[in-house]
């Protein structure tokens, strides 16, 4: 392996760490970041462990993977939201649990996320604790299916990276 198979491999490798990490992080743009590090394998030759390249074929399926997913995790958030009676309110709440909640843990991040969107159900869209439970419910399985999708995506594309890495 030359030093620039070496830093390309390296650069992949970095790309759908981030990618994963991503997933997670509402700054980050999880798949995309993932299909970037794909993209390098691609152009630069890296090859299976039986020295075949990474066809274009997977390298646009993957493509079409990652925008579909970025579109779900925009649409399903909203659509449980709505579903469950939410407002923006509760959407926000749950973002903003979620960055607080980073810091202590993932069970942090989880459960401020859920207490984000229940308590902005309260105080700013001033529903009640059943409706605002509802809500946030709904906000709360929305943030999870959109994050899990995203994880889900971007465990296949780092899965290419390791195998086109030889």
């Amino acid at each position: 392996m030359t030093v620039m198979e070496t830093v390309v491999a390296i650069l992949a490798v970095l790309a759908g760490v981030t990618g994963i990490i991503g997933s997670i992080l509402p700054a980050l743009p999880g798949p995309p970041l993932s299909w970037i590090g794909m993209l390098l394998l691609y152009f630069w030759g890296g090859t299976n462990g039986k020295g075949e390249e990474m066809s274009l074929a997977i390298l646009l399926v993957m493509l079409g993977v990652t925008i579909l997913v970025s579109i779900l995790d925009y649409l399903i958030p909203a659509y449980l939201t709505k579903a469950t009676g939410g407002s923006k309110y509760a959407e926000r709440g749950a973002i903003i649990g979620m960055i607080v909640g980073i810091f202590l843990s993932p069970l942090g991040m989880i459960l401020l996320s859920f207490l984000g969107a229940f308590l902005a159900e309260i105080i700013y869209a001033r529903k009640r604790s059943g409706e605002a439970l509802k809500s946030a419910l709904g906000s709360f399985l929305g943030f999870i299916a959109g994050t899990g999708i995203k994880l889900v995506a971007c465990g296949i594309m780092m899965y290419y990276i390791i195998v086109y890495m030889a």
